[in-house]
């Protein structure tokens, strides 16, 4: 495969996947390592594929297992991405409404989290989650509905 049809999924996509890395991960820059190693993984495969025009599944997938695979070796936890203090001036309620979201993605179990994440952050469906994580579509909204209790608990709690 030449290096056209990667770029423009590149140009489609890196933003996306970088954007769902960091909230799966916390941290920026290894949200950025696991986007490109998942770039270098379907560039790989992408002749293999059954249907190259599904590219960007596969990808969403491959970034989502790279988190998975990212937590299993770190084993501490994420790590706090968010530099200083919210601060007190101008736009400050919603960076700590940002933030307390933030935390309460990261205080919820990882595949709620993940659910959570892949449904309500690219918008994808019930189905899309469910392929994208390889579960039910019975199993994204059970992960979804317990996510999102556990998050407006923790968020009432805040309060």
């Amino acid at each position: 495969m030449g290096p056209e049809p990667i770029a423009q999924l590149f140009a489609q996509e890196y933003a996306p996947m970088v954007r769902l890395a960091h909230v799966l991960t916390g941290d920026r820059s290894i949200a950025e390592e696991l986007v490109q190693e998942a770039f270098a993984r379907v560039w790989a495969k992408l002749d293999g594929l059954d249907d190259p025009a599904r590219a960007a599944g596969y990808l969403r997938t491959t970034v989502v297992n790279l988190a998975r695979s990212h937590h299993r070796r770190r084993r501490l936890g994420l790590r706090r991405a968010w530099g200083a203090p919210v601060s007190t001036d101008d736009g400050s309620t919603d960076r700590a409404e940002r933030d307390a979201v933030l935390e309460g993605l990261r205080a919820i179990a990882p595949r709620q989290r993940e659910c959570l994440t892949l449904r309500y952050l690219p918008g994808l469906s019930e189905a899309e989650v469910a392929a994208a994580l390889g579960i039910s579509p019975g199993s994204v909204k059970t992960h979804t509905s317990r996510g999102l209790a556990a998050m407006a608990s923790r968020l009432e709690d805040d309060r």
